[in-house]
């Protein structure tokens, strides 16, 4: 105990008594005190990263699976400024994130001192919460300010749309746990264990009102769908409960939780976005209302299809996002009840002929996917459901990888976990994210990536390694980045700077990689030989052709018009 570590041991009490359980640290001598501070917590599972921009993916990785803050901690410097990404991202996609940064005292600040920058605010908007912590004397009131603060840092951080609150920790000497004159009574938290302040919240029964009013405008549309994004909390069967009751396809995001597991999916539609991108089914089958649950799904065609369509939104956390711009109610809180109280309360007008027509035509994508030659990132996106144990969790790499496990992922009984970059949508970290999922539940944890979002993220592997986990990675390897090549920069910019600048191939010998990481490398050739990699821990490369992908993405939306325009005909 000294002037140093007391503040900060009272304020880690705080957040262990909260409930706090796991914190990643990255090395520094001024985060010294935050580091042992939370190292020494038997509650807490901490995890060394050496690099913070690894470090903070981790962490993010960890809540996204969990659901619960993690710390994170680094130095002070650029350190902070390498947090930033996860920061933005733990904005993004609502994710608890509790980041500890060390900085240099208010003396040494913008005056040539080493290891300093500008940490107030360091992360702008993207802070749910800032706060600058503060040098204050030993004393009873001190040790109350920082518990209250570790409290409030807690409940604001999950509370509400969860999301990185920023506590900036500016540390004078010593920064050495040696032995000072403070009297550890003072510093004492409450008897029994219990938090300084704890906050209650009330989830409460939907409103009787809302319930009426959303029962009204869903009753009587025959030609309704409901579409599923990512939520915090499980809705596959209070989805499917409605959806049945209504009799309309349910357009379920893997990352929703909807579309594979064992509740009844009769009404699930795995392929909405091939769907939504042929004309002969577009054409007779456009809602006539649309009741979304979640996030948006990250299909673009789906979003440019449904934009004339009536929405309503159910958003646990009332974050308007709607790019469309045409959702006409949004509804905050926890959408389980709402869904199943419309469930009784709404007086559907079922057409059987329209839910059929979509079982149909989704029925025919597999036909239309495996007409296609391989080797084909689709295809192997499709059948990687089948070889993943029950209980395994996928994280799913921008840019193209978590586009084409939307696209053609068939849905499954299996209980399987997906879980994606879904704010920010950036390729940032992904393998450190997948670790740090890996880490916090310890379930079978797969990733499915591209060569380009590996390349970036490779400190994530050596993180990885120094962690412990043992990830089985898929890389869709096309050697650069294969999802522009469907856009029109492609065909209009100069081919040779397109390609050395915007494609970026990277020649990077990935069974080098895999050795550096400590990892088994295997190339394959096929989607059934891609799907059986995730048997077992290690990187897997199924190596493509950019042009090639995207002839057979084009091919696969040709055989689906051909075979819908066909039975159109009959």
């Amino acid at each position: 105990m000294n002037r140093t570590f007391a503040p900060i041991a009272a304020l880690v009490d705080e957040l262990v008594r909260c409930g706090l359980r796991q914190a990643v640290t990255s090395p520094g001598s001024r985060n010294a005190p935050l580091i042992l501070a939370l190292a020494e917590r038997e509650e807490i599972q901490t995890v060394s990263v050496i690099d913070e921009r690894a470090a903070g993916f981790v962490a993010l990785g960890m809540a996204r699976a969990t659901g619960r803050p993690v710390a994170v901690t680094c130095t002070s410097g650029t350190a902070a400024a390498n947090l930033h990404p996860a920061v933005a991202e733990a904005h993004q996609a609502s994710a608890p994130l509790l980041v500890l940064t060390a900085d240099r005292p208010p003396e040494l600040r913008d005056v040539g001192a080493g290891q300093s920058i500008d940490q107030l605010g360091l992360y702008g908007s993207a802070a749910k919460w800032f706060v600058e912590v503060g040098s204050h004397e030993p004393s009873r009131a001190t040790a109350i300010h920082h518990r209250a603060l570790g409290c409030r840092a807690w409940f604001t951080c999950a509370g509400g749309r969860p999301g990185p609150v920023h506590l900036n920790f500016s540390l004078r000497g010593p920064l050495a746990p040696e032995p000072g004159q403070v009297d550890a009574a003072e510093w004492e938290g409450r008897p029994d264990g219990r938090p300084w302040t704890r906050l209650d919240g009330s989830t409460g029964a939907p409103d009787p009102r809302v319930v009426e009013e959303l029962g009204d405008r869903l009753s009587g549309v025959a030609h309704g769908a409901l579409v599923c994004g990512a939520t915090p909390a499980p809705v596959a069967d209070a989805v499917t409960e409605l959806a049945r009751a209504l009799g309309w396809p349910v357009l379920a995001d893997p990352v929703s939780g909807v579309r594979c597991g064992p509740h009844d999916r009769a009404n699930v539609v795995a392929h909405y976005d091939v769907l939504a991108r042929v004309d002969a089914f577009t054409a007779r089958h456009r809602p006539e209302l649309v009741l979304r649950v979640g996030e948006p799904p990250v299909s673009q065609s789906l979003r440019c299809w449904l934009e004339p369509v009536p929405q309503l939104v159910l958003d646990p956390h009332g974050t308007w996002h709607d790019p469309s711009r045409r959702a006409e109610r949004l509804v905050a809180g926890d959408p389980e009840p709402l869904l199943a109280a419309l469930a009784e309360s709404c007086r559907p007008a079922p057409d059987p002929a329209w839910l059929d027509a979509w079982r149909a035509a989704d029925a025919l994508v597999p036909g239309a996917l495996a007409a296609v030659g391989e080797p084909f990132e689709g295809a192997a996106a499709s059948v990687i459901g089948a070889a993943l144990p029950d209980d395994a969790l996928v994280w799913l790499s921008y840019s193209m990888p978590v586009r084409d496990v939307e696209a053609y992922l068939a849905s499954s009984p299996k209980p399987l976990t997906f879980l994606a970059g879904h704010g920010a949508n950036g390729i940032d970290g992904v393998v450190s994210s997948a670790a740090g999922a890996a880490i916090a539940t310890g379930r079978p944890t797969c990733l499915l990536t591209g060569d380009v979002a590996l390349v970036h993220d490779a400190g994530g592997l050596m993180a990885a390694r120094r962690a412990g986990v043992e990830l089985r990675i898929l890389c869709l390897n096309n050697d650069g980045g294969g999802i522009f090549d469907f856009l029109p920069v492609a065909r209009h910019a100069d081919a040779a700077m397109y390609e050395r600048h915007i494609a970026t191939p990277h020649r990077t010998d990935l069974s080098q990689l895999a050795t550096l990481a400590g990892l088994e490398h295997r190339v394959v050739a096929t989607a059934g030989e891609a799907a059986a990699a995730f048997a077992s821990p290690g990187l897997v490369e199924l190596r493509t052709e950019r042009a090639a992908n995207v002839a057979a993405h084009g091919a696969v939306l040709d055989n689906l018009a051909a075979t819908l325009s066909r039975q159109q005909r009959q």
